[in-house]
C-alpha cells in the first residue's frame, strides 16, 4: 500500500526535560490504514500526533506527507494549506467546541478559514448526518449533548476539510464503554466509505484489535515494538508489551487470568 504519512528518525527535545520527548521514532501509515500508537502516560505517543500537526519544534528527523513532501517546518502559508489535508479529534469533546458558539457554526468554521463559503448549510448537515446526527443539531449548543453526541460532533468537524489523514489522540478514553464502541465502529465505517487514514493514539491495548490494522508500541519516547495487530496484542515480544496486555481489562476474568498466565510462561 502506498504511505500517505512516513516519520523518520523523528526527535523532539523539550526545554526543561534532560530526555529526548522523542528519540529517533521511525513509522509509516498508508492509505486506508489504522495505525495504534500504544504505551502510557509520558511515552510520547502525542507528542507524535503534535508533531505531526505542527504544534511541537522538530528536533532531527522528517515527516513526509504523501510521499514528497517534509512538513516538520512548512512555511506558515503550507501549514494553513496542510490542516485540509490533515485533522484531528482530541480526549476531550467539550473543551475541542466553544460553548458559546452553536454546533452549525463549529462546523462551518473550517469552511470558512479556508474560504469555502458555497453550500455551507448543506455541507454541515451532511457531516451531522454522516456521524449520525440529525440536521436540527446544526441550531444546538454543545452543552445540549451527551459526551458521545459531542464527540460525533468533533468527528463532523474533523471531516469537514474532507482531510486524507486524521490523527485520533485519546478518542475514547472521556467515553462510557458502550459508548467507545459505537464511536469505534463509525470511525471504522467512515476510513470505508472514505478512505481516510488514522494515527489512532491510545493507552488501552484492549482497543487496538477492534480499529487498527497495526501497531506501534512507545516507551520514553522509543518505540520498542512494531508489527500487525495479530503479532503485537496476541505475541507480544518485548516485556513492556506484555505488562501493557496483561494490565488492559477484558470483560471476561477467566480470560484475563488465563491471558496474563499464558504471557507470565512465554
Amino acid at each position: 500500500m502506498t504511505a500517505i504519512l512516513e516519520v523518520s528518525d523523528l526527535t523532539v527535545q523539550y526545554r526543561r526535560r534532560p530526555a529526548p520527548a522523542l528519540d529517533n521514532v521511525s513509522c509509516t501509515i498508508a492509505q486506508g490504514e489504522t495505525v495504534a500508537l500504544v504505551g502510557e502516560s509520558g511515552s510520547g505517543k502525542s507528542t507524535i500526533g503534535n508533531a505531526i500537526l505542527g504544534l511541537v519544534p522538530v528536533a532531527h528527523g522528517s515527516i513526509t506527507f504523501e510521499g514528497t513532501e517534509d512538513i516538520t517546518r512548512p512555511t506558515r502559508y503550507r501549514r494553513r494549506t496542510l490542516t485540509r489535508h490533515i485533522q484531528a479529534i482530541f480526549q476531550d469533546p467539550y473543551g475541542s467546541l466553544n460553548p458559546a458558539r452553536t454546533i452549525g457554526k463549529a462546523l462551518a468554521e473550517p469552511l470558512r478559514a479556508h474560504g469555502i463559503t458555497d453550500d455551507m448549510a448543506t455541507r454541515v448537515t451532511g457531516a451531522l448526518e454522516r456521524v449520525g446526527l440529525d440536521a436540527a443539531a446544526a441550531g444546538k449548543y454543545p452543552a445540549q449533548f451527551s459526551g458521545g453526541q459531542r464527540q460525533r460532533i468533533a468527528i463532523a468537524r474533523a471531516l469537514m476539510l474532507e482531510p486524507r489523514l486524521i490523527i485520533c489522540d485519546e478518542p475514547l478514553s472521556a467515553l462510557d464503554l458502550s459508548v467507545q464502541a459505537q464511536v469505534l465502529n463509525l470511525l471504522k465505517a467512515l476510513q470505508r466509505d472514505l478512505g481516510v487514514s488514522y494515527l489512532f493514539i491510545t493507552h488501552d491495548l484492549a482497543i487496538v484489535p477492534h480499529i487498527a490494522h497495526r501497531v506501534v508500541v512507545l516507551r520514553g519516547g522509543q518505540i520498542v515494538e512494531t508489527g500487525t495487530v495479530s503479532e503485537v496484542c496476541d505475541h507480544p515480544s518485548h516485556p513492556y508489551t506484555q505488562r501493557l496486555i496483561q494490565a488492559a481489562p477484558v470483560p471476561d476474568p477467566d480470560l484475563q487470568r488465563a491471558r496474563r498466565r499464558a504471557l507470565e510462561s512465554q
